[in-house]
Formats: C-alpha cells, structure tokens, sequence
C-alpha cells in the first residue's frame, strides 16, 4: 500500500513514517520540506498520486481558538480535495480523546477537523489518541526563565511512537469513520510527569501547577481527556519512555 503521511517529520509524523515502512508500505512524508504544503495546497495533487491512504499528523502551536480553526480546517480541505482528485480511498486523521466537551482554545480547532473529515468526499476514519509522552517537554520548552507554569491537566500519556504505529494499523484496516481511542497505560497529572522529566534530565527548575480559566481550562482538569474505558491501552510508560533512546535522542537534539 502506498501512504502518504501530512506532517510525517514531526513528533507523531516520523514514527507514523518509520512505522508504515517497517510494515512494507511504500511512504510518502508530506511536509513544506518535500514541496508539499498542506496550509496553501501547493505540491499536494503530485504528492498524493498513487496514494491509497493519508494519515494526516499535522499540527499548529497555538492556543487561539480562531487561528487554530482556520490551521486546521483549511489543511484538511486542501487535503481532502487533493485526495478525492488523486483518488486516495482511505483519510486517517488524528485527534484527541475526550474533547467534545472542550470547543475552545486549541481544542475547537481538532474539532472543526474532524468535522471537516466527515463532511468530505474521500472515506475516512478519526483516531483520537491520549497527550503523547514528549508533551511536557514540548511545553517546558516553550517556556523561559528558572519557572515554568503547567496547566492542571489530568492525562493519560502514551508514547508517540506507539501512536504512529497504530496509525498505521488503522489505515491499513479501511475506514471506519472512527476508530478506538489510544491512551497510555497510567493516570498521570501533567505537572508531576514534567517535574519527574527535569529531575531525570538533570535541570534545576521550578514548577508551578495553575488551573487555567474557563472552558478549556475546566476540560484540562476535569479528567475528560483520560479517556474511556473502552480505550485500546499503549504499553509504554512515561518512566520506561524517560529511559527511552526516542526521549534521549530528543534531549541530545536540544542540546
């Protein structure tokens, strides 16, 4: 099978990629790199020729409600139009567990792409997936100085190379139109997973915990985004993913 991977050298999109190549399929990585632009459409028409599936990994920095609607609903349309004119029989898109109550902040934009994907021509299927591991990290660094702030948020993390390989799994299964949902395999509380990362990194840093207003920072709390109890478990725990060569690597890059 021939599939294409939107944002395939990000965090998700490089295990999606290494993960669909170890499984046999021929890959495609779609990324402004490769001349494939998913924002303005450009290079999507010849990138998707052959292409019987899209997992779409993209992703935008911002917690503006509005700007990451607009991120994601027009990446999803260009992709969308781009696979019905190639023929593309199958859209994967990845989304986050337990955000339906959550349509603000960065959170509205996964739910206006979701809904792009059902209104689109091209057979789909969502797979939403827990905060990956490499999420507080992520944050950490964003933030400057000798204090960080994490939102009070109450998570399940799964590790982001478990997401790309059941990515791929659903896409080689056909469309659904929604898959099970993947958390990881512990409850865990986002300020305790990032004081645990710095004292395993060897960084002296003070963390403080806030419960951020509003809708999106009630959902962040409210244990909503654990998942369900029908959710498939990840098996990598964000300890065992510390001692990980992915988490190693990544801290040798930042250096």
């Amino acid at each position: 099978m021939r599939v294409a991977v939107a944002g395939g050298t990000g965090v998700v999109g490089r295990h999606t990629v290494e993960a669909a190549r170890a499984a046999g399929h021929d890959v495609v990585a779609l990324s402004r790199a490769t001349g494939a632009d998913v924002v303005t459409g450009v290079g999507l028409d010849e990138a998707l020729q052959g292409v019987d599936a899209v997992i779409d990994v993209t992703n935008t920095t911002t917690l503006s409600a509005a700007k990451a609607v607009t991120f994601f609903e027009t990446a999803t349309r260009n992709l969308l139009a781009a696979g019905e004119r190639s023929g593309v029989g199958h859209h994967v898109a990845l989304s986050i567990v337990g955000i339906d109550g959550i349509d603000a902040s960065y959170y509205a934009g996964k739910l206006a792409q979701e809904r792009a994907v059902a209104a689109g021509a091209v057979p789909f299927t969502i797979a939403r997936a827990a905060q990956f591991h490499e999420f507080a990290g992520q944050l950490l660094s964003g933030m400057s100085g000798p204090v960080a702030v994490m939102p009070k948020l109450l998570m399940r993390p799964v590790a982001a190379r478990e997401v790309g390989a059941h990515l791929v799994r659903v896409a080689e299964a056909g469309a659904i139109g929604r898959a099970r949902d993947l958390v990881g395999p512990r409850d865990e509380v986002l300020v305790d997973v990032a004081r645990r990362q710095l004292a395993f990194d060897g960084v002296r840093r003070r963390l403080l915990g806030v419960r951020l207003p509003g809708a999106y920072g009630r959902g962040l709390a409210s244990g909503s985004l654990r998942g369900g109890i029908d959710a498939l478990q990840g098996e990598i725990t964000f300890d065992e993913w510390l001692r990980s060569e992915d988490h190693v690597r990544g801290v040798r890059n930042r250096r």
